[in-house]
């Protein structure tokens, strides 16, 4: 395998003598190289847009969207995933996460998955992949095999291919629909990805997650008004994200928590169209889990 046209393994001249700086240096510097991710993300807006825009459709159509990848880049895609479930109260079958070499390798390489192509396929496979789902393969090199077989099995079912790579000209990005390339440069410790492209990926994914689940309702104003109530944080969470979303006090918004039997946006709604639980439950189904249109 030739890497010598990655940027993600070429070396960083800014750090040829890493092992001879300071602490204090090492961590300006590493600073310094870290605020050049945003900015090539920012590069990537209409990209990353163009991939949002077609998960709000496949969520509308009952879709899924499946993250895959390898080492941090499916690290990255489960964590976005899992977060998923408290922050927006969705089922933990609506955004997926697969990781080459499964749940082990969350903590422990797994070897040669990441280079069968065939791993990526299956899992798919497995998941039972339709055409009304979005795969998205992320790589920070862009040629993963596992995440090449998988986008190959997505086009054969008709799903809606993304891609996200830390490289242009990406393998990856010709297997794709919506490609996603973002360089930032070489990083900090040579051929390290999980640094610059790491956290480029990251950005990426809480844009495509969080502004997806936007479209879809899961906001009123700015207020994560679908939150699963877990723990007792999130408890106390809730009753405050009631108060700011209407005004009320402390002891009606816990009241209200209560009474839409710890449903964050039931109570909103109960209390803006001073209605019963029932009804405002129909109202929010009416207006296909939008706040503001059971107002209308």
């Amino acid at each position: 395998m030739n890497l010598d046209n990655l940027t993600t393994e070429h070396r960083n001249d800014r750090t040829l003598h890493l092992d001879e700086m300071n602490v204090h240096e090492a961590a300006v510097l590493m600073n310094e190289e870290d605020q050049k991710v945003a900015f090539a993300v920012k590069e990537e807006l209409p990209a990353i847009e163009k991939v949002i825009e077609q998960v709000i459709k496949s969520f509308n159509k009952g879709g899924r969207l499946i993250y895959l990848g390898a080492g941090t880049s499916g690290r990255l895609g489960v964590l976005d995933a899992a977060e998923c479930v408290p922050t927006f109260g969705v089922d933990p079958g609506m955004v997926i996460g697969l990781i080459a070499g499964g749940d082990k390798a969350m903590t422990f390489a797994v070897e040669g998955a990441e280079d069968d192509e065939n791993l990526g396929r299956q899992d798919l496979v497995d998941l039972n992949l339709r055409k009304c789902d979005v795969v998205i393969g992320i790589a920070a090199s862009g040629r993963t095999p596992y995440v090449v077989g998988a986008l190959e099995y997505a086009a054969k079912v008709g799903a809606t291919r993304a891609s996200i790579s830390c490289n242009k000209n990406a393998v990856i990005s010709k297997h794709a629909q919506f490609p996603v390339e973002v360089d930032a440069g070489p990083e900090f410790l040579t051929g390290s990805t999980r640094l610059k492209s790491g956290t480029a990926q990251k950005l990426i994914l809480n844009m495509i997650s969080t502004i997806s689940m936007v479209g879809i309702g899961k906001a009123y104003n700015n207020l994560m008004v679908d939150v699963k109530p877990t723990n007792e944080k999130l408890i106390e969470r809730s009753k405050r994200i009631i108060m700011e979303a209407t005004e009320v006090d402390y002891e009606t918004a816990e009241k209200m928590f209560y009474a839409s039997d710890e449903n964050v946006k039931t109570a909103i709604v109960m209390i803006l169209t001073n209605t019963e639980k029932a009804e405002a439950e129909v109202k929010l189904k009416n207006a296909q889990g939008f706040v503001k249109k059971t107002m209308n």
